[in-house]
């Protein structure tokens, strides 16, 4: 079930980027590569592609463990910007100030100074040696820490019931643990024509602006549901 969450996780993230890609305005989200105002399956499919490859770390054919393991030592080595194999308070705050920095007005500074105090007291929490940083493994014991909390708040964890973690579990239709390029093609397909309400065989503009108008009131009212729990704990 650990290998299974980990590998769903990395998934979650490319097929959530790539299906949705086609519901997002602006350059940087835009599946519509010849910018004629509807994205085509043949679009989708392509950009899928890319991210699904980027997300292959060691280009096996298959989304699993071994690519998270290789996405998170990454992320650790840049976040980690004196290279002394420890992540402090301050670098996690300029790691997450980059990452906003780069979202062109989606949501940057979401979180503030109320998130830089999280970060700072989960540090202090998973700081086993008292060395004011957190190295890869007690990193990697905040995470399961915090995933294990979700499942229990029946949050985003594989035992919360999370939309994209569940969708993830469809796509891993052999139930082998991972997901594979086919898997990951049929999930697409299956998106795409979630979102093409009339059947064209393309996403135009109206299918687009439903599309986002769904997505924020699923965003909203997760937001809700967590705000009800969290009153009730």
């Amino acid at each position: 079930m650990k290998r299974l969450t980990l590998t769903l996780s990395t998934a979650a993230l490319a097929l959530s980027i790539c299906t949705n890609a086609a519901a997002q305005d602006g350059p940087r989200q835009s599946a519509d590569s010849n910018d004629d105002g509807v994205v085509t399956l043949e679009e989708a499919s392509a950009r899928a592609a890319t991210r699904f490859e980027r997300m292959d770390a060691n280009g096996d054919g298959v989304i699993d463990a071994a690519d998270r393991a290789a996405q998170q030592d990454r992320m650790f080595a840049r976040a980690d910007g004196d290279g002394d194999g420890e992540i402090t308070a301050q670098e996690m705050a300029a790691m997450r100030g980059s990452r906003q920095g780069g979202r062109a007005g989606r949501g940057v500074g979401r979180g503030g100074e109320g998130a830089a105090a999280r970060q700072a007291r989960m540090i202090q929490r998973f700081d086993a040696d008292g060395s004011g940083g957190l190295s890869e493994d007690e990193l990697a014991a905040m995470r399961e820490a915090r995933e294990a909390n979700r499942g229990m708040r029946g949050g985003r964890g594989m035992g919360g019931g999370g939309r994209g973690m569940a969708m993830l579990a469809r796509a891993d239709a052999d139930g082998d643990g991972a997901v594979s390029r086919a898997e990951f093609d049929a999930m697409v397909e299956a998106r795409f024509a979630e979102r093409d309400s009339d059947s064209s065989g393309t996403i135009d503009a109206d299918e687009r602006a439903a599309a986002q108008a769904a997505m924020k009131a699923q965003r909203q009212q997760r937001m809700q549901s967590r705000m009800q729990r969290r009153g009730g704990e």
